[in-house]
């Protein structure tokens, strides 16, 4: 029996090919056969634009998902309930999963670069996924997953990205100092994410941002060991003002990526026509401006 591709003719998903894509459940499972799954409708839908990608599509209800599905060539099975609990990573499927070929991407495959994450050892799958959303909001060119760090195509990778990981390169398996070396070639400053270090918007006041850069982020346990910040170029922090003791790594990484970002693009747009005020001189400026509003009170 073949996979249909036409909605009303789907047949049921037979228990060899439901043993056979099982296997991808597991990371030797998806090593040996070069595939993995994608689950959601999101996912699938970004994993079908790409074209070439998906293989085959398992589906708990043909006629729900005919619309995403339509104009497409890809091969379908209908699975019953139990049959997509055992293909589903979440405790309630959503009831379309797509076997798609993994992604590969190589330094040398990159194309011009402004804005890089480097994830060193990041080893939460639920934060990488999260990482490389934020890294397709906010526009950046590339994610380096450095050897050590968790696998791409992990399934709770894979649906933390919430499709993203199909919408921009992912390079994996490379040394950090590689990763680095690359990114100063590229012309990017490297830029180490850390609790202590200068001020990620008093950096971004003083124009440092404005430039390509590529972000360290360490991992979520031990963040970065000393021999990994002096890879970077600057060590920076992101403030906080109010009583949280940290932030979570993927939030720290969203808000240095977003404030690069709205850098960059400001720098792009509004091209600064003199210097930028110094950090000093805010921290004057605010300090003054506080002492002023005491006074009036």
């Amino acid at each position: 029996m073949v996979p249909s591709n036409v909605p009303n003719a789907v047949p049921d998903l037979p228990v060899a090919v439901l043993r056979s894509i099982r296997r991808l459940t597991n990371r030797r499972g998806r090593d040996v056969a070069g595939t993995f799954l994608a689950e959601g409708p999101q996912a699938v839908r970004e994993a079908l634009a790409l074209g070439d990608v998906v293989q085959e599509v398992v589906l708990g209800d043909s006629l729900k998902h005919a619309d995403l599905l339509a104009g497409t060539d890809v091969p379908q099975w209908r699975a019953s309930d139990q049959q997509m609990r055992q293909l589903s990573d979440t405790v309630t499927p959503q009831g379309i999963i797509a076997v798609c070929r993994q992604l590969s991407h190589d330094l040398a495959s990159l194309g011009d670069v402004r804005l890089v994450v480097i994830c060193a050892q990041v080893r939460d799958p639920g934060n990488a996924g999260t990482i490389i959303r934020c890294a397709d909001a906010f526009g950046v060119d590339a994610v380096i997953l450095t050897q050590g760090s968790v696998e791409l195509h992990n399934p709770k990778t894979v649906r933390s990205s919430v499709g993203s990981m199909f919408h921009l390169p992912i390079v994996t398996g490379v040394t950090l100092a590689d990763a680095v070396a690359f990114c100063r070639d590229r012309g990017l400053q490297v830029l180490a994410a850390d609790s202590d270090g200068a001020e990620l918007d008093l950096m971004a006041a003083d124009g440092g941002l404005s430039g390509p850069t590529a972000w360290i982020m360490g991992n979520e346990a031990w963040g970065l060991p000393a021999e990994d910040a002096a890879l970077s170029d600057q060590v920076v922090s992101v403030p906080m003002w109010g009583a949280a003791e940290s932030l979570n790594l993927s939030t720290a990484a969203a808000v240095c990526l977003y404030q690069s970002a709205s850098c960059q693009r400001r720098n792009l747009i509004d091209p600064p026509s003199s210097a930028p005020m110094s950090s000093a001189a805010i921290s004057s400026a605010t300090t003054h401006s506080a002492v002023t509003k005491l006074e009036e009170s």
